[in-house]
């Protein structure tokens, strides 16, 4: 698919690494690469969660490259526009769990890739920003949205209209992060946490955060009907057996993701 994303599994976990040094911006190659890759993992039925990473000292991912723009050309704004609303649309839509594991600096697209992750774990010197109007641009692959939903109406304002920057310890407070740690430390937590994932089912996590992401668009009356459809549905499934059998005979459930 392209070699500025690097992967790997470990048992159920799948582990992105960005690769496009020195900054991990993102490029039509890269964004169409991550649609693809997150389609083939929805298809895994082996792989329950995934994290992405970078390898970078001092960057997550500085966003897009803003070379591509110097022209003003449109064709270019809308071709780059829809690749990165693919790419990160379809990393929040990926069956399982999704984990950023944020070790340097995440701005503009850099920081919107996290934000379409389930769950974000920052290092304490990390700082997000979504600065596109600093350079006559806006958030265009989901950070108006997705930040809003997370954080509130304010503190977006705050971030996109003032171009404000967010430390790790003002993240975590108002919401944008759910753990900050040390230096060195956010992809040992991300992957602790991935596999907590692990043990549950990931049929009911699928339908879990279908239920969850489905109050974005839908009213709640339609989330508590799909919830009690959904609920239902489970007993189609394997893994519903096996969990409520293997809780009653004191053992540990083995999951068949069906």
């Amino acid at each position: 698919m392209t070699d500025k994303l690097i992967v790997e599994k470990q048992g159920h976990i799948a582990i992105i690494t960005m690769n496009n040094p020195p900054a991990n911006t993102w490029t039509a190659e890269s964004l169409q690469g991550l649609a693809t890759l997150v389609d083939e993992l929805n298809r895994d039925m082996e792989i329950y969660s995934l994290v992405i990473k970078s390898d970078s000292e001092k960057f997550f991912s500085a966003g897009a490259d803003l070379n591509l723009f110097a022209e003003g050309d449109r064709a270019v704004a809308g071709d780059m526009s829809r690749y990165f609303g693919e790419a990160f649309e379809a990393l929040s839509r990926f069956r399982g769990v999704s984990i950023a594991a944020i070790n340097g600096w995440a701005m503009g697209g850099g920081l919107e890739v996290a934000l379409a992750c389930d769950i974000r774990v920052a290092e304490e010197q990390v700082q997000m920003a979504l600065p596109e109007a600093k350079v006559g641009l806006l958030p265009c692959a989901g950070g108006t949205q997705n930040l809003t939903m997370l954080v509130g109406e304010a503190w977006t304002k705050r971030m996109i209209l003032l171009g404000e920057r967010v430390k790790a310890a003002k993240a975590l407070e108002i919401g944008l992060v759910e753990e900050v740690v040390p230096t060195g430390q956010a992809f040992e937590k991300a992957l602790e946490m991935a596999k907590m994932a692990e043990q549950q089912s990931p049929v009911a996590v699928s339908a879990c955060k279908e239920l969850i992401q489905q109050n974005r668009s839908n009213h709640w009356n339609q989330g508590y009907i799909l919830e009690r459809e959904l609920f239902v549905k489970l007993f189609h499934t394997e893994d519903q057996r096996e969990g409520v059998n293997a809780f009653l005979e004191k053992r540990e459930p083995q999951w068949k993701n069906k």
